[in-house]
């Protein structure tokens, strides 16, 4: 069995006397805390907030008169029932912050970091990031192409600047949240960070709303945006236009356009990353005694010799004569897959040919046959 750990001294942990002042303890326990942040200590994080968090439960009793009074009597047996500082052991760091210092903007988290943070006056949100779909041919896909998007997308509005206060008015304060744009609920002795309701964590009011944007700031306008399409691309590759998404909360930076493609099949060519196949049919003469076709390809019509011999089935390869690559990392091929063309309609003389190559070859082929199609329907019923 795990043997339990053992609480050290609160006022060891905290590197004061038993009988130092409430300012000598506060003061301790800011420079404790200011040292043992994980922010502060990115290399050993866990260890970080494990002390951090025995310094904040440290302070959480010694803090409290009432509960100093009884540590000191009893020590941890006192902090038994509910007394004690509560579980940390699920809270996060910045949640600490909050239940000591009244929020994240407060004076030790801008003397730990060099600003403020939390509530309307944190990072300013990022606006939402927005998905588009393209189809291009395999052509446009070879050559690159510009293409033309039409999409809806909010706007800042035009008459407020995005402020969503009516023209020669400004928000006011939100006195639910007196401005930090979420609220703390006591759950025990610390309390847990939550989005204001009443500004919807935006930390002000317009008791004057705009009327063209009702207040929100934002207006939905349609767009029209030139996006490029590189040569090489492949089937469901994502562009991203940086800032081309929806606009962030008071005056945050606007999210991301993200272009998804879609390369349509081609009627011939079949496309393997950076290779093109197609199928070209030759004639049996051809095949057994070579020659030279005509290949078409995305760039030019190309020729092709065809070897002696070539089988039904077999790849000829066209170096260069595939997609170039997206990365400008020279072209891929393009194969051609010979298929033995079989003649559906035979002249006299190529019938005369075929049974005559027959003969040599020794192969046993069906006479010809000047019945009618109803003379072999009469065998097949039995009439005379």
């Amino acid at each position: 069995m795990p043997v339990a750990k053992t609480k050290r001294d609160y006022y060891d942990v905290l590197s004061v006397k038993r009988d130092s002042t409430p300012e000598e303890i506060k003061k301790s326990f800011r420079e404790l805390a200011k040292k043992h942040h994980p922010d502060r200590n990115p290399d050993n994080k866990i260890e970080s907030e494990e002390k951090f968090k025995e310094v904040a439960e440290a302070y959480a009793v010694l803090s409290d008169e009432e509960k100093r009074r009884r540590y000191d009597q009893l020590g941890h047996d006192g902090m038994q029932g509910g007394h004690g500082p509560g579980d940390f052991s699920g809270v996060s760091v910045d949640d600490l912050f909050a239940s000591f210092f009244g929020g994240r903007g407060s004076s030790i988290f801008e003397e730990m970091f060099g600003g403020s943070a939390g509530g309307r006056n944190a990072g300013r949100e990022q606006g939402a990031s927005l998905r588009f779909e393209i189809e291009i041919t395999l052509d446009e896909a070879h050559k690159g192409v510009t293409k033309t998007v039409d999409l809806v997308r909010d706007e800042l509005c035009g008459t407020c600047k995005g402020s969503g206060a009516k023209v020669g008015t400004k928000p006011t304060q939100c006195t639910y949240c007196r401005g930090q744009g979420y609220v703390l609920r006591s759950q025990g002795f610390f309390a847990m960070r939550s989005a204001c309701t009443h500004c919807h964590a935006r930390g002000e009011i317009n008791e004057s709303p705009c009327a063209e944007c009702r207040g929100g700031g934002r207006v939905r306008k349609r767009v029209r945006l030139e996006v490029p399409i590189p040569s090489g691309i492949e089937n469901g590759t994502r562009i991203r236009l940086a800032g081309e998404g929806d606009p962030g909360e008071q005056g945050g930076a606007r999210g991301d356009l993200y272009i998804f493609v879609k390369v349509k099949e081609h009627e011939y060519f079949m496309r393997r990353a950076r290779d093109l196949l197609i199928e070209m049919p030759v004639t049996y003469p051809m095949a057994a005694l070579g020659g030279e076709i005509e290949v078409p390809t995305l760039d030019a019509r190309m020729r092709l010799s065809i070897p002696k011999g070539t089988q039904s089935g077999q790849l000829l390869r066209l170096r260069g004569m595939g997609m170039p690559d997206v990365n400008r990392y020279g072209k891929g091929d393009l194969f051609v897959r010979v298929v033995i063309e079989t003649p559906t309609k035979l002249t006299s003389e190529q019938e005369t040919l075929l049974r005559k190559l027959a003969e040599i070859e020794k192969v046993q082929v069906k006479p010809h046959s000047q019945r009618t199609f109803f003379d072999k329907l009469k065998d097949f019923f039995g009439e005379e």
